[in-house]
């Protein structure tokens, strides 16, 4: 299965890169934004609770799909960037392993353990 789940967020990580391609921006900015969502690592600095939130709010498919049809939607070029690019970096963050994060520790995913406990 966790091959099949693999290919599933490559196909995605592949899906969003299609679509930056649809966009106005030149192709070097995506690997240079992409890295950009795990800025919300910081809200680790907190406590894990607070960082869980934040790294979630990043990394939740759902939301940069919002964002991203929020800017296609409404011709924002700049919004449907951030939706695609918070898409694609979730994608790529669970092709290794990185899910959403539970609120007690900064291993514990939806996915699994991160590591070796």
């Amino acid at each position: 299965m966790q091959i099949t789940l693999k290919i599933e967020e490559l196909a995605q990580f592949i899906l969003g890169i299609i679509v930056f391609s649809t966009l106005i921006y030149d192709w070097w900015l995506f690997p240079l934004l992409l890295f950009l969502p795990d800025i919300s690592m910081l809200g680790y600095l907190v406590n894990p609770k607070v960082g869980a939130i934040s790294y979630n709010l990043f990394h939740h498919k759902a939301v940069a799909i919002a964002i991203a049809l929020f800017g296609m939607y409404n011709v924002d070029f700049l919004i449907a960037l951030i939706g695609v690019i918070l898409f694609s970096h979730a994608s790529f963050d669970r092709i290794f392993g990185f899910g959403l994060k539970y609120p007690d520790s900064f291993k514990n995913t939806h996915l699994g353990k991160i590591g070796n406990g």
